[in-house]
């Protein structure tokens, strides 16, 4: 009974068993069948927190797995496994850590949540417009619950799906989400698990679809017991953040299982709609078969199976087609990846900033062939890199590209975590804004952008080692330079550097922030009647560059007819000649409309009785011709 069970909730794919058979499974009979892959260990047993009683001893299967099944154990029952009769430790899959990662681990019934998403299947990736969030600081509550209570406020603006930043638990309460050591778990700070899935279940009720951002490539420090139970980890590779995970090492077949395990929970437990890997280029396989490639075909396998539309999106700095190149092509078949080249070429242009990995960027030239094909950074010499760097993703189709002007790397990697508003101007704000949401890519926003969040995004974590303290306020010191300017970094530890960093998204509705918003709004309203919003042959698009004047001229097809967008990124007016047509051209939007004359354009549109357009400096105008005229 309980093999059927865990064969019907993850089937196999690719002759690889995808049954959810690890971590405590309560079964139907009021027991709980436990299985815990602990090679490192000759005995283990199972310690239960709610009873009195000596640990209860699971039995060997020969392959390192252990497993036993305990009558009278239930949802809510906590325990700990006990290895060799000397340690206690959490299980490595657990799926609740209500005391925090030094904690017991406890029992979830999957079915003990009553799901009212049943007409749900998700949306096609081309219509994702993201809006990446922390959960801790979207709100004053600092919840899933939190969240819920500002779904109506992402609908009004338009967003179609939202990207949770990490909630795999962590130490503490304060914590970007990537320090996570139990990937099974949500984060009980925020909710855990019955508060995740109230939130999902919301935001599909509302038409929206749910990213989550998941760390496949280490785990944090502190609360890390992985290494206890069985070779999690190599020393072959090295990442930013310690060893690597062991994909392709001696017992690797079991840690690919973990993390494989691991997707399909989220994808069939939480009903998760897309999956984002942090930082693939430190995921490490030199195996015939890539651990990122048989992740991918078991959670569309998967969601095939469950009848939904579920994505894997890569964040990577590899510039590697082969990332999103269909498995059938040799590629690893992933749906999406980040594309940070479309940020570095539009912040270096407005910004003027060439410092670090900014140093490859800041010409017209680069931002163009960053909106027209994707990398800039395309196998051309890399002076950051001192080689040559990436592929050609010409001919890619756009909906595998996900851009944005900010998000919390390109904030968070500055020394106090201050936002675009600190550099640029109103105009060139918009003017950003319009580059992302009007490009061909899939786009994202990052929380508080809509609205010029005064409020910063600072690195923040509440470790509880001493140590450990003091090796991330080091190492963030050393980050930076000149080494004068290293005593003024907001300390990671402070619980001061966590409030910082909350937004006010009231803020919307107030003077200069409720013009910016309703801009914004309309910029997605806009793209939404693109028809389709991304064509998977991008032939729905023409990109013209003048780059001498540094206007950027975008034709795109519309509902019944087509929008013409002029991007003015010089100091200078331009004046911009529109292609003759057969009826009238009508403006449907300028980004320096007067202050509060029409909704920074939104409300009214109105014929363009010349042959040409004046831009002003950073200026954005959107012209409508329909056929129907």
């Amino acid at each position: 009974m309980f093999e059927n069970h865990l064969q019907e909730s993850f089937p196999c794919t690719s002759g690889f068993p995808r049954k959810h058979d690890i971590g405590a499974i309560p079964l139907a009979d009021g027991s709980t069948h436990f299985r815990v892959w602990a090679p490192l260990a000759e005995t283990v047993a199972v310690a239960l927190t709610c009873r009195e009683c000596a640990p209860v001893s699971i039995a060997s299967e020969g392959n390192g797995y252990f497993k036993g099944t305990i009558a009278e154990v239930k949802q809510g029952d906590c325990y700990r496994y006990l290895l060799d009769e000397t340690v206690e430790y959490p299980d490595p899959a657990s799926r609740c850590q209500p005391d925090g990662v030094h904690g017991p681990s406890q029992i979830v019934d999957p079915d003990y949540f009553r799901w009212s998403d049943e007409g749900w299947s998700g949306l096609p990736l081309e219509q994702y417009i993201i809006y990446e969030l922390h959960v801790a600081t979207f709100t004053p509550q600092g919840t899933f619950d939190g969240v819920v209570s500002r779904l109506d406020y992402l609908c009004e603006l338009g967003i179609t799906a939202v990207e949770l930043m990490p909630v795999a638990q962590f130490p503490g309460t304060r914590n970007w989400g990537y320090d996570g050591t139990f990937p099974f778990a949500p984060q009980n700070s925020y909710g855990g698990t019955d508060g995740l899935k109230r939130l999902i279940n919301a935001c599909h009720g509302k038409g929206l679809a749910v990213i989550l951002d998941v760390v496949y490539n280490h785990l944090g420090p502190e609360g890390n017991y992985l290494q206890a139970f069985g070779p999690y980890f190599t020393d072959r590779y090295r990442t930013p953040w310690g060893d690597a995970i062991n994909f392709d090492g001696p017992d690797s077949d079991p840690v690919r299982h973990y993390f494989i395990s691991n997707a399909l929970y989220w994808v069939t437990e939480y009903h998760m709609d897309s999956l984002r890997l942090d930082a693939i280029h430190c995921i490490f396989d030199f195996s015939a078969r890539h651990i990122l490639q048989e992740l991918t075909e078991a959670v569309h396998q998967q969601a095939k199976s469950l009848g939904r539309q579920c994505y894997v999106i890569a964040e990577s700095n590899l510039n590697d087609v082969r990332v999103i190149t269909p498995s059938e092509r040799g590629g690893y078949g992933l749906d999406a990846q980040w594309n940070d080249d479309f940020h570095h070429a539009l912040r270096t242009f407005l910004t003027g900033d060439r410092s670090g990995y900014y140093a490859d960027f800041g010409t017209f030239s680069d931002l163009v062939k960053a909106f027209s094909t994707g990398f800039v950074l395309d196998g051309v010499y890399s002076i950051f890199y001192k080689r040559r760097h990436g592929s050609s993703s010409v001919g890619c189709p756009p909906s595998q590209m996900v851009v944005f002007s900010q998000n919390h790397d390109q904030l968070g990697n500055r020394m106090y975590g201050e936002r675009m508003h600190e550099y640029l101007s109103y105009e060139q704000l918009r003017l950003a804004a319009a580059t992302v949401l009007l490009s061909p890519y899939i786009p994202l926003l990052f929380m508080g952008e809509e609205y010029i969040e005064p409020a910063p995004f600072p690195y923040f974590i509440s470790h509880g080692n001493p140590d450990l303290i003091e090796a991330v306020r080091v190492g963030r010191k050393r980050g930076f330079a000149p080494p004068s300017w290293a005593e003024e970094i907001p300390d990671p530890q402070a619980e001061a550097t966590f409030l910082s960093a909350q937004i006010d998204p009231v803020l919307h509705s107030r003077g200069d922030h409720a013009l910016q918003f309703a801009f914004y709004r309309e910029l997605i309203r806009l793209r939404k009647e693109l028809t389709p919003p991304v064509q998977s042959d991008g032939k729905d698009i023409n990109i013209f560059a003048d780059g001498m004047r540094q206007v950027l001229i975008v034709r795109r097809s519309h509902r019944d007819g087509t929008l013409l967008c002029l991007f003015n990124f010089s100091e200078e007016f331009r004046s911009v000649e529109l292609p003759p047509t057969p009826g009238q051209w009508r403006v449907a939007l300028e980004s320096t409309a007067p202050a509060g004359t029409q909704d920074t354009g939104s409300a009214a549109e109105h014929v363009v009785e010349q042959a040409c357009i004046d831009l002003a400096p950073f200026a954005v105008v959107v012209c409508r011709h329909r056929d129907s005229q």
